[in-house]
């Protein structure tokens, strides 16, 4: 996912720079990229027409989701690229926690969250050609959301 696309050049880049990443890009399936306490997932798994899913589309794959999810051994951090995955990963995890946040957490660039379970949630805006062609989304403001993450994971040791 996102490996040979300028959303991907955005964030490999970003992902090596704070050392969640073992190089700065990543071009193709076999290009040696390796994650480091890192991973990456999408609340939606095929590319929808004019990139507006459907209710049915989420629907259908939120139980990938959620699996993915469930397989993971420790979740300290999520960084959710986007108000869809933000939306997304706080509907599954409602239904993989006891405890939902209340007041519910509101998308925005930087926003973060301590979550009931200990784990942490960041907004961050999606690294769409749409928003970075734009300046909506910057380097600088994207890194900084992954500098947010590297803090936290040194804080909790």
């Amino acid at each position: 996912m996102f490996t040979g696309d300028r959303s991907g050049d955005w964030l490999f880049e970003a992902l090596y720079q704070y050392g969640f990443a073992n190089q700065p890009d990543s071009t193709h399936r076999e290009d040696d990229m390796r994650l480091i306490d890192c991973y990456i997932t999408a609340a939606i798994h095929c590319a929808p027409p004019r990139n507006k899913p459907l209710k049915e589309e989420y629907d259908a794959c939120r139980p990938y989701l959620l699996e993915e999810l469930r397989m993971l051994e420790s979740i300290s951090v999520v960084v959710a690229l986007g108000k869809i995955a933000f939306e997304e990963y706080l509907k599954a995890y409602k239904v993989l926690s006891l405890v939902f946040p209340s007041p519910i957490p509101q998308f925005g660039h930087g926003t973060i969250y301590a979550l009931p379970s200990g784990e942490w949630l960041i907004g961050s805006y999606h690294p769409s050609q749409q928003n970075t062609f734009t300046g909506r989304l910057t380097r600088p403001m994207f890194h900084k959301v992954f500098q947010l993450a590297r803090d936290i994971l040194k804080k909790a040791g």
